[in-house]
Order: C-alpha cells, then structure tokens, then sequence
C-alpha cells in the first residue's frame, strides 16, 4: 500500500513524496530504521522518521561532503567517517587513488545490516573494501579511545538536535584535534539555511572557535526539501581557496571517476553563498 510520506523540518514546515511504498522497518536499540520506495527518489532511508538519504540524489550530500575536503588535503592517507553507516561517504573517498584506509564509525549494526540489503546503490560495495573498517559503537568513544591520526574526518551523522548533539560541540572538537594529522581536515553538514539559520550559524561559531579557517558551501538536496549548508574546518587547509586548475590535476592525479555533480567547474560555485545567508550566518568572505 502507498502513502505521502512526510518529513516535518519545523514544526511549522512540511514536506514530502506521495506514492511511497515502506519496503522495511527495524527497531533497533538505538533508533527507529525505514526504507522507502518512492517514485521521485527512487530508495529512501530514514532514521526516526528523518530523511538521511536516497538513491536518486545521495551523489549530490556524498560528493559534497567528501571531495572539497579531500582535494584541498595535498594526500590524504587516512580517513574518519563518525556515522556513515550508508556506506556512500565511505564510497566517494574510495575514489582516491591515496587514500590507504577508511573507518566508519557507525552508532547502530542495524543501519550497516539495513544498508547492505536495501541501499547497494548508494554503497556499491563500499562497506565490504579491504581499506574499509566499519566499527560499531559510539563515535565520540572511539575518538577518545583510537590511537590512530587521520587526514580527513567526515561527520556524516543524524543533525545537532539529535543524540549525535554531544558530537557538535567545541569539547569533542578539541577531542577530534587530537587525531587529526597536522594538515588535516573536517568537513560536516549544517543543515538547511531555510529552516536552522540560527541552528547554522551557532554551530559555525563553535567551528570558527576551534579551527583557523572555516569554510561553509551548500547544494541542494532535493531529499531534504531546502539547499543544504556543509562547512570544511582546519587549522592549515583552505578548500575554498582552490583554483579550478588545481581541483582537475589532483582529480586527474588520483584517478577519480565517476562523479556525478562535484567537479572543477562547480568547485568555486558551491563556497559562494547568497550575501543576505553570509549577513545572516556571520561569513565574512
């Protein structure tokens, strides 16, 4: 049987996809898990009734959420993805001939076990790679406890008014600094500037008070009903400083294929935010 499945931003803002098939759900200790079949967006995975993502535009928050970072890194060898548990951050650093070794630090096995049966076009394999490592647990535990150091950490994991909260925060900031390499990176998403403009720019404040350049970029996710605000944190790294020419050679020189919306042409475009959302979320470049 068919519905409109509804995602409700606000509490005063919804949105949704009519035609919506549920194909399964689980209750796990930790959250409630769905997918979707939705004729718009093709599979659609949920986390408590959150959209996190589908088939038909999970390219778009992947590439984005991955390439800038790992392009504006000269090599990066190791990377950190907190939840991801989808598979499709994990895939998309993959792409880089450098990169020697990926951890998913994912909260819940059932999202992992969900992703293996239901999204395989969103993690093409990505979870079973010999340079994956997928550890089940609490991210912030696994920050505290590793004694490894990576180049690159991806914070792909439910929003800020979550139980993820603990994780955006200028305590676990100075905690990921730890394990970051001298020239490492952050990148994480903000949220939607239409629905959380204060949410944004608070977290913003927090990024700007623990690294030396903060650099926010957006898309649009039609997933998420609203063009969707990301930032990329380091003390060293400036991802919006890259030339076109710079983002084709390191392209070229790590042989990665198969991107379907991140490239040098579009690398300025995603930094250059609206004046009125720069006003509005405190950037000043």
């Amino acid at each position: 049987m068919s519905t409109t499945l509804l995602f409700h931003p606000t509490p005063d803002a919804t949105y949704g996809f009519p035609n919506a098939r549920r194909l399964a759900h689980v209750a796990s200790p930790h959250q409630q898990i769905e997918v979707w079949e939705t004729p718009q967006l093709g599979r659609l995975f949920t986390l408590d009734g959150r959209p996190m993502t589908s088939v038909g535009d999970e390219y778009v928050y992947h590439e984005c959420m991955t390439h800038p970072a790992a392009l504006a890194h000269p090599c990066p060898r190791k990377a950190l993805v907190l939840g991801g548990g989808d598979g499709g951050a994990a895939r998309q650093l993959l792409k880089h001939a450098c990169i020697e070794r990926i951890v998913v630090a994912e909260l819940d096995d059932e999202v992992v076990g969900m992703a293996r049966r239901y999204l395989d076009d969103v993690h093409q394999g990505a979870l079973d790679d010999p340079r994956v490592e997928v550890v089940i647990g609490d991210a912030a535990h696994f920050v505290t406890s590793t004694v490894e150091h990576f180049d690159l950490v991806v914070f792909d994991l439910t929003p800020p008014d979550s139980p993820a909260a603990g994780l955006y925060t200028r305590e676990f900031y100075a905690r990921l600094k730890r394990i970051l390499t001298p020239r490492g990176a952050i990148s994480m998403h903000l949220g939607s500037p239409l629905f959380h403009a204060a949410r944004i720019a608070a977290l913003l404040d927090d990024l700007r008070a623990s690294f030396s350049v903060v650099d926010p970029l957006s898309a649009h996710v039609p997933l998420y009903g609203s063009q969707w605000l990301m930032a990329i944190a380091s003390d060293t790294l400036d991802a919006a400083a890259l030339f076109a020419h710079d983002v084709d050679e390191r392209l070229a020189a790590r042989r990665v294929q198969g991107l379907r919306y991140y490239d040098a042409r579009l690398h300025a475009s995603l930094f250059a935010l609206p004046r009125a959302l720069r006003d509005t979320l405190g950037v000043r470049r």
